[in-house]
């Protein structure tokens, strides 16, 4: 069994999704040789695959990304979100009332997120990772066991390294937080959410559009132009849990045709433009997101409904608050593992959190559901927030994750 040397001036991170990849960037641009940065993931070494994924990006992770020098690799292909608005219907219902709109500026001309596939931005941080010299292992991470100066880190190939910190950021189901013996209090939607990517022949001019239909939210995002089509959309479509295999078992034409009855016709003849894949939805957040050297980060320490296009957001902002008390310890001559520099995350991170949670819990299950009061009393609150330009600025700004005081990458600062 091999030990490599090091002597616990190494961070290692497990898991290689956008999360992890963005960590592991932030860490070494600002600490340089002073620390050794491994990120540990099968994933990084897989052959590209098909993906259908795309996220709305806020304004406040966008800079972040513009300072990690990331963002101008993948700005050519990201399509402004300039506008959103939402709409209260059944399916049935021949016009969709708009009960609120959005101008989408966090400051004149400034969108508050733009959509960025998945896959572009995944393959430029992993090259970033590689130029700055993270270390990528194509390998997870097995076990690992903390001490007073150090953690022991053992990969699933048998080897082992010794580092200041271990961060978690390998998915709901994280092994590791298990492993650490904490808690995860969850609860499963009976929904799923069903995404793919559309095209269509007419343009969004970077609209975005969310019904709020019985079965749950069904949401059209704008994308950069392109396909058969001209234009293109990514939908996030969510459905009772049950539906979804017949839904999936239809064909082509029978599946679009389904699509086309909750997408509407503004935007002209549709076509589908990727493979359909639905995934299930859930609350989760963990009982506490830091142990004895030990850290989680994004899906691992929350996991919320998609309503509101807010996580991969609350896992930016996660990366943003560790990689900064994380430096801020290294650069002082502080031990940057240390359970007193690792409670200072969770500080700034847990609150945010668990409220975007609770509102995202309560938005689904005020939505989701056909009942004629609950209706009338939530189209009334939306015509409300409509009328009122302050409150909605104020959700914008916290939509766009530069409300308050945010953590320096988000203030588009470094570190």
């Amino acid at each position: 069994m091999a030990t490599e040397q090091g002597s616990g001036a190494r961070i290692v991170i497990a898991g290689g999704g956008i999360a992890g990849l963005t960590l592991a960037l932030a860490l070494k641009q600002a600490l340089g040789s002073a620390f050794a940065v491994t990120l540990a993931d099968p994933a990084v070494i897989a052959p590209p695959r098909a993906d259908n994924r795309a996220y709305a990006v806020a304004a406040g992770a966008r800079a972040m990304l513009e300072t990690l020098g990331i963002w101008q690799a993948v700005s050519g292909s990201a399509q402004p979100m300039m506008e959103m608005i939402v709409s209260d219907s059944r399916t049935s219902d021949a016009v969709r009332p708009v009960f609120l709109t959005f101008d989408g500026e966090v400051e004149p001309g400034q969108p508050f997120a733009h959509m960025v596939e998945n896959a572009a931005l995944v393959t430029e941080l992993k090259a970033a990772c590689e130029r700055v010299g993270v270390e990528l292992r194509g390998i997870g991470v097995r076990r690992f066991a903390a001490e007073d100066a150090k953690v022991d880190v053992t990969f699933a190939d048998g080897s082992q390294c010794e580092a200041a910190l271990l961060v978690a950021a390998d998915g709901a189901r994280s092994k590791l937080r298990e492993q650490a013996g904490i808690g995860w209090v969850s609860w499963n939607y009976g929904q799923s959410g069903i995404v793919a990517t559309i095209g269509h022949e007419r343009s969004h001019y970077g609209r975005a559009v969310e019904h709020f239909l019985p079965s749950g939210p069904f949401a059209i995002l704008p994308l950069a132009d392109g396909g058969k089509l001209g234009h293109r959309s990514s939908i996030v479509w969510t459905e009772t849990a049950e539906n979804v295999p017949a839904l999936l078992s239809l064909d082509a034409d029978d599946l679009l045709a389904e699509i086309e009855t909750r997408f509407g016709l503004e935007l002209g003849e549709i076509a589908l433009e990727s493979p359909v894949s639905a995934h299930p939805l859930g609350f989760g957040v963990a009982r506490r997101f830091v142990d004895a050297r030990f850290a989680l980060l994004g899906d691992a320490a929350h996991l919320i409904h998609p309503i509101a296009g807010q996580g991969l957001n609350l896992g930016l902002k996660d990366v943003a608050a560790l990689a900064e008390v994380v430096v801020d310890a290294a650069r002082l001559g502080l031990d940057p593992g240390s359970l007193d520099v690792l409670e200072d995350y969770e500080k700034a991170r847990r609150f945010d959190t668990v409220a975007m949670g609770a509102v995202t819990d309560g938005l689904n299950r005020l939505f989701s559901n056909d009942a004629t009061p609950l209706r009338l009393a939530r189209d009334l609150g939306l015509g409300l927030v409509d009328r009122l330009p302050r409150l909605k600025r104020f959700f914008i700004r916290e939509a766009a994750g530069v409300a308050g005081e945010p953590p320096r990458l988000l203030r588009g600062e470094t570190l």
